[in-house]
């Protein structure tokens, strides 16, 4: 059995969201108890992770390092179109990931105790991100 449906997110600027919730909403919506669960994000400045849920300095943390890796501005970008910000969010991007996939165990995704699924904003401004999550796997008895 597959499934794909498509979410919306909608950003405030460079910030980690987490859309557990609304990926958790995807699969309530099948008949799938054991699979998989692939969600992808079609935007080159914006990734997902999956991270600690528990402690927003962890967040904050993996904020401040990318910050210090990957600087807005720096005058080796040549690409800057859309601003200072602009080919520093592609490199995230990059460095990060676009796509993540979570198994699927009695119908639930199966994070560990601390973890969550963010997208990662890596542009200063608002945008809304669009990202499509396939589920696929064994239908329920």
């Amino acid at each position: 059995m597959l499934e794909q449906q498509t979410i919306t997110v909608q950003t405030n600027g460079r910030a980690t969201i987490e859309i557990t919730r609304e990926v958790e909403a995807v699969l309530r919506t099948v008949d799938i108890t054991h699979g998989l669960c692939h969600v992808f994000v079609h935007h080159t400045s914006a990734s997902l992770i999956v991270t600690e849920n528990a402690d927003d300095n962890v967040r904050r943390d993996l904020e401040s390092y990318i910050s210090r890796l990957v600087r807005d501005g720096d005058p080796a970008y040549r690409h800057d179109q859309e601003g200072p910000d602009d080919m520093a969010a592609h490199i995230r991007s990059v460095l990060t990931q676009t796509e993540i996939t979570i198994p699927v165990q009695s119908g639930r995704l199966m994070f560990g105790t601390w973890q969550g699924l963010y997208l990662w904003e890596h542009r200063l401004q608002a945008h809304r991100r669009k990202l499509t999550v396939t589920i696929s796997g064994m239908p329920g008895s």
